[in-house]
């Protein structure tokens, strides 16, 4: 590829391959927060961690004009994810004040939706979040997919096979779990593998030169 190719050219993952690869899997410590039992623990550790991988999760709707509120939010360090079961224990404070900490780095992915649906139950202005859709644009990566961009960079496949379960359940199961942990802790992942510099797009086996326009 000639250097006036490179310039032009893009880092993105065929369906196909990113089909082909192994499934990832999340194996840090999982805590779900359904009661004030392990709350004030979970908030702790989150206040010393250096950075927060973000997600939520909603109850998928099947019938139209039918809505519901945010029932999971995700809040991963580099070694543990905690579930906050909102649909439960509602929003409170001191959850609110760490999605505003703008001294916090929070890293999330399509965050501008996440933060329209929180914004239904509660009055609240995030800050300091990095959303990696943004983000990845300066390393030539024109996926904005979580599933696609780990695949690009790590090598494995996140399974989106939980997605549309009941987040409302009575209890979550371990696959909604480790999904919803892996979700939120593949942000902190990214984020750190392209800040880090360990990202070269010259050398991604999915560099490509964009399809050209075509012409009437």
């Amino acid at each position: 590829m000639t250097p006036e190719e490179f310039k032009k050219a893009i880092v993105t993952i065929p369906k196909e391959r990113l089909a082909e690869l192994p499934a990832a899997s999340y194996k840090g410590n999982i805590v779900t927060i359904d009661s004030a039992r392990n709350f004030e623990e979970a908030l702790n550790a989150l206040r010393e961690a250096p950075i927060i991988g973000f997600d939520t999760e909603t109850r998928p709707s099947f019938r139209k004009g039918q809505h519901f509120d945010v029932a999971l939010i995700q809040l991963a360090t580099p070694d543990s994810c905690y579930l906050f079961r909102t649909n439960i224990i509602g929003f409170p404070q001191q959850l609110k004040e760490i999605l505003e900490d703008p001294d916090k780095l929070k890293v999330g992915l399509s965050i501008h939706d996440d933060f329209h649906n929180l914004r239904k139950a509660t009055e609240i202005e995030p800050q300091c979040f990095i959303d990696l859709q943004a983000y990845v644009k300066d390393f030539k990566i024109a996926d904005n997919s979580l599933s696609r961009l780990y695949g690009i960079l790590f090598g494995e496949r996140i399974s989106k096979g939980q997605r549309l379960s009941n987040w409302e359940a009575a209890e979550l199961t371990q696959p909604q779990k480790e999904y919803a942990a892996l979700d939120a802790a593949a942000c902190i992942k990214i984020y750190t593998f392209l800040s880090q510099g360990k990202f070269k797009p010259e050398e991604s086996p999915y560099l490509t030169l964009p399809p050209e326009p075509e012409t009437l």
